[in-house]
């Protein structure tokens, strides 16, 4: 129970210089109380505070993801105090959310270092894994010696054929040998063709000296956005390998994505108001609903995000990837689900017309966000 701190003898505000006949002022309303406070007042204040704060949380957190639209239909009736206020409930979840998943490492990055701690403690056992060994280490070889050369027109796995030939000739190498390393080289060439031509930001010109030349010989084949994006892929290219460029490209998404959902949201809530009676529902009503869905939406992707992290590090076996498998698709059927109770229990609608009109709402965002997101990547892209 909270102890009333004395009012000040003086009368006069200390905020606004008011004359303050009661506790509070009546022209800024801060209470005319002493602002020197011993620790017990501040330790009462503090634990009465952060009480009322985490009931507040966990009573939203509770409707939200249980009760659909409970809890815009709670603030809205002007039961606000109970909960937290639908921007800071949103800015809150965001942050988390898009907080965890720039700090908590991604399902590929934990293979690739389980992977990569499996080979230092493997042992080479096979004749195959001391073939691609030797491969590996005549390439390097023969890479080197091309580079020195500066012979730039010469056939690269000709050169290397050449160099494993004449270490089969000085006995280094059994003919057996040397036909399994060329094949096994001739397989890493193939697979760098593939990753070349499949690349994120692949090009088929070289330089943009010949990208112009070609455009210029040829000006009806391309148009101006098939120019920019050659043009800019080359640039790329040049400036960082595909691995820089899919890591800033990764990196400039997380970044950027919080902002392109927050830009998003008056679109939804412009939809809910084109497909309901303007005189009843005003902007603002959809507006608080919108805020409540996409919280929702961040908070279940939260979830599913920290429960997945704590599987991988519990272990893989059958149990917990079933249980990961069980969780995630729970999880996803509740996202796609809650849309339409929530949309029936706050307009108060019929079932069937709210149903028609939820289906139609789903497939108009569904295709104005595959917009903005298509929009949001070119911008990505243009900014890399």
């Amino acid at each position: 129970m909270s102890h009333k701190n004395p009012i000040r003898k003086d009368k006069t505000c200390l905020n606004c210089n008011h004359v303050v006949d009661q506790r509070f002022c009546p022209n800024c309303g801060q209470e005319n109380t002493d602002t020197r406070k011993t620790f017990y007042h501040l330790f009462v204040h503090f634990f009465e505070d952060l009480t009322h704060y985490e009931n507040a949380f966990w009573k939203t957190i509770k409707n939200l993801l249980l009760k659909p639209a409970s809890l815009t239909k709670e603030y809205l009736s002007g039961k606000r105090l109970s909960y937290l206020a639908p921007v800071r409930l949103y800015i809150f979840i965001s942050f988390v959310t898009f907080f965890m998943i720039a700090v908590l490492p991604d399902e590929d990055e934990s293979d690739d270092v389980i992977k990569i701690n499996e080979k230092k403690d493997e042992p080479v056992k096979s004749e195959k894994n001391l073939s691609y060994n030797y491969a590996d280490s005549i390439k390097k070889e023969v890479k080197e010696e091309i580079q020195q050369q500066d012979s730039i027109s010469t056939d690269t796995l000709s050169k290397e054929a050449m160099r494993i030939e004449e270490l089969k000739k000085k006995g280094v190498l059994k003919p057996s040998e040397a036909d399994s390393i060329k094949k096994l080289i001739q397989l890493g060439k193939k697979e760098e063709t593939a990753k070349k031509n499949y690349s994120l930001f692949s090009s088929e010109y070289e330089s943009i000296a010949q990208l112009d030349s070609v455009r210029k010989s040829k000006p009806n084949e391309m148009n101006d956005v098939e120019y920019w994006f050659e043009k800019k892929s080359i640039g790329l290219k040049e400036k960082y390998t595909e691995e820089q460029l899919k890591e800033k490209f990764l990196e400039s998404i997380k970044h950027n994505f919080p902002k392109t959902l927050f830009i998003y949201m008056p679109i939804f809530a412009l939809v809910l108001w084109f497909f309901h009676d303007k005189k009843r529902w005003y902007y603002f009503d959809h507006g608080i609903f919108t805020l409540h869905y996409f919280s929702f939406l961040l908070l279940i992707t939260l979830i599913m995000l920290l429960l997945d992290t704590l599987f991988s590090l519990i272990g893989d076996s059958w149990f917990w990837i079933t249980m990961e498998f069980f969780i995630n698709f729970i999880g996803t059927i509740w996202m796609l689900y809650y849309f339409f109770p929530a949309h029936h229990r706050f307009y108060g609608e019929t079932r069937m017309v709210s149903f028609i009109k939820s289906v139609f709402i789903f497939i108009i965002n569904s295709i104005l966000f595959s917009i903005v997101l298509t929009l949001f990547l070119i911008y990505t892209f243009a900014n890399l």
